[in-house]
């Protein structure tokens, strides 16, 4: 058989093999070029797919996570009352923070600094009264607004005992409640508190607004 270059590039394995073939030098270099044709056209296929998948990988996005919100409305002896907008979960001093923190000689005993704020309520903070003490200390000024109806969502303990049958205990309940739960909703409310059944709301609640 001729020696043929084109054997070179094969095997010696697949050249004994081959050798066996009765097909002449033409049909054999025809065979080899559709072989080479045909293994180019694989690897470029494989190439090409690879490089497909690269380019069609989708690409890294950064992702704005939208942060839930509660809108809260801080009034009285703040520096800067408002309506505030704040992470859902931040806690009643936030939202003083918010809004510039307390007036000097403002009162927060009454309100639990560390409770979740609600969606929709109001901090409101009590003034400091003239002498430098809180609004809820003066008698005087108590027994001044029982004369219109008392606003359930801000009154002081102090307040809360001018209204009939209510005493210091059942007041610091109502703060205490109003503390731990938010503002309440309708006057109605006040039956949740511990202590205070329908008779007895029945005595003050044409007293008392939210």
């Amino acid at each position: 058989m001729p020696d043929d270059p084109s054997m070179n590039l094969i095997p010696e394995n697949f050249q004994s093999w081959w050798s066996h073939i009765t097909f002449s030098v033409s049909q054999k270099r025809s065979l080899l070029s559709i072989s080479a044709l045909v293994i180019a056209l694989s690897i470029f296929l494989v190439v090409r797919g690879t490089s497909q998948e690269i380019a069609l990988a989708p690409p890294e996005l950064l992702v704005t996570e939208s942060v839930a919100q509660v809108t809260v409305d801080v009034a009285g002896a703040v520096n800067r009352p408002g309506v505030y907008s704040l992470p859902i979960n931040s806690r009643v001093i936030d939202a003083i923070k918010a809004a510039g923190n307390t007036l000097k000689g403002a009162d927060v005993s009454d309100i639990n600094l560390a409770r979740v704020i609600k969606d929709g309520e109001q901090v409101y903070i009590y003034p400091p009264g003239k002498a430098g003490s809180s609004v809820r200390t003066s008698p005087q000024r108590i027994k001044a607004r029982a004369s219109g109806p008392i606003a359930l969502n801000r009154a002081s303990t102090k307040e809360l005992e001018t209204l009939d049958g209510i005493g210091p205990v059942l007041a610091a309940r109502i703060v205490a409640y109003r503390s731990q739960n938010g503002p309440f909703l309708t006057v109605e409310d006040l039956l949740k508190v511990s202590g205070i059944g329908s008779a007895k709301f029945a005595q003050f609640k044409d007293k008392l607004r939210v």
